[in-house]
C-alpha cells in the first residue's frame, strides 16, 4: 500500500484562542482527530427536537487539497451514489424528493415522511402507510409525490430559486459561475442557504417553512491563480452520520464549478460551529477512530460537460475507491414548522 507524503496543516486546536501547526499522514486524520476532540474535550447538550443526548465543541476547521484526492472518507465506506444524485437534486433547484427516490436513494424520505404523519395525526382519511410504504408511492404515483414529497424550500430552492421579497427567484450560484468569468478576483461569491423567512421558527406559514434549519449553512467560492477553491460553513454537524456526507459532496460541488469555469481544484475548507456526536453513535465513532485511513480515490468528471445544470448521474466515475466496511448508525430527525407565534412575532421587523 502506498502512503501518502507528510504535509503541514494550520488546524484549529482544542483551545478555540489557539492554532496549532500539526503533521498528518493522511488528511482523513483531520477527522478522526475531531471524533476523538469531540469524545474528549465535548460539552454535553441534549436535542431540544428529540431529547438525545450529544457531546459538542465549537468552531474547528479541516482542509483537503483536491490535488491529493478526493476526500471520501476510507474507515467506512461512504454512499457515494447517494451523494452524487443529492448534489444533481440540489443543483436542480427543486424541493420534491421524488428525483431522490426515482433513483433509490433515500436520504430525505424521514423528513417528507415526518410531515406525513404529522397531517396524518390531524386527519385520519389518510392512509396509514409505513415509510416504505409512503417512498413506494412517491415513486410510483405522481400526484401522491406532487402532494407529499415536497420537504420545503431547502437547499437546493435557496442556491438556485432564492425567494426574493418582491416575488422573484434568484440563482445565486447561477449568478456567481457568470461572474467567475468575467471577475475572478471578486470577494463576495457567496451562496447562503439560510434565509430567515423559510425557517421553521421564523416562518410565516408551514408552506414557506423548510423541513430543517440548514446545516450546512453557506459557502464562499474563491479564486487564486488558476485555482477554484471553496469553503463550507456549517452551523451544525452530525460528525458521524451527516459530515462524511458533506466532505465529500462540497468536495464533488468544488470539483464541478472549477470544472465548468475552466479552473483547476484548488482546496475545500470545511468550517464548523457546533461539531458533535450523539450519545447513540459513540460506539460506533470509537470503531471509526481504531481504523488506519487507505488512500483516497480519485473522481473524474465527463470533460464534456461545460454546464452545471447539464450533469448527469453517469457524467461521474469514481475510481480506487477500497474503504472499511459500512458503519451503521440511526439518523436524528430534527425540525419542523412550530406555531410559535410569540416567537414568530417578536422576530419580524416592525414596520
Amino acid at each position: 500500500m502506498v502512503e501518502h507524503q507528510p504535509f503541514k496543516l494550520w488546524v484549529l486546536g482544542s483551545s478555540p484562542s489557539r492554532i496549532t501547526m500539526t503533521t498528518a499522514q493522511h488528511p482523513e486524520y483531520q477527522y478522526l482527530n475531531l471524533l476523538q476532540d469531540i469524545l474528549d474535550n465535548g460539552t454535553w447538550k441534549i436535542s431540544h427536537s428529540t431529547g438525545v443526548k450529544l457531546k459538542s465543541v465549537f468552531g474547528r476547521q479541516i482542509r483537503f487539497d483536491l490535488s491529493q484526492g478526493f476526500p471520501l472518507l476510507t474507515t467506512k465506506k461512504v454512499f457515494s451514489r447517494g451523494i452524487i444524485h443529492e448534489l444533481i437534486w440540489f443543483l436542480s433547484g427543486s424541493p420534491n424528493i421524488k428525483y431522490l427516490v426515482d433513483n433509490d436513494v433515500h436520504i430525505w424520505d424521514d423528513w417528507a415522511y415526518k410531515n406525513y404523519k404529522i397531517q396524518r395525526s390531524k386527519d385520519p382519511k389518510i392512509p396509514n402507510l409505513t415509510i416504505e410504504q409512503f417512498a413506494g408511492r412517491i415513486k410510483t404515483d405522481n400526484k401522491f409525490a406532487k402532494k407529499w414529497g415536497d420537504i420545503g424550500p431547502v437547499y437546493g430552492v435557496q442556491w438556485r430559486n432564492w425567494p426574493a421579497q418582491d416575488g422573484t427567484r434568484i440563482d445565486q450560484l447561477g449568478w456567481a459561475l457568470e461572474k467567475i468569468k468575467k471577475y475572478p478576483m471578486k470577494k463576495h461569491y457567496i451562496i447562503s442557504a439560510w434565509n430567515a423567512g423559510c425557517i421553521y421558527e421564523m416562518a410565516p406559514n408551514a408552506n414557506r417553512s423548510m423541513a430543517i434549519a440548514p446545516c450546512h449553512t453557506m459557502f464562499h467560492i474563491n479564486i487564486t491563480g488558476d485555482k477554484l477553491s471553496l469553503q463550507l460553513y456549517q452551523r451544525s454537524a452530525d460528525m458521524f452520520l451527516g459530515v462524511p456526507f458533506n466532505i465529500a459532496s462540497y468536495a464533488l460541488l468544488t470539483l464541478m464549478l472549477a470544472h465548468v469555469t475552466g479552473y483547476k481544484p484548488g482546496d475545500f475548507v470545511h468550517t464548523f460551529g457546533d461539531a458533535h456526536i450523539y450519545e447513540n453513535h459513540f460506539n460506533q465513532v470509537k470503531e471509526q477512530i481504531a481504523r488506519k485511513p487507505r488512500p483516497f480515490p480519485t473522481m473524474k468528471l465527463n470533460p464534456k460537460v461545460k454546464n452545471i445544470d447539464a450533469f448527469t448521474y453517469t457524467d461521474f466515475t469514481l475510481k480506487n475507491y477500497d474503504p472499511y466496511p459500512p458503519i451503521k448508525g440511526e439518523i436524528t430527525v430534527v425540525g419542523g414548522f412550530k406555531e410559535d407565534k410569540a416567537i414568530s412575532q417578536k422576530a419580524k421587523r416592525k414596520t
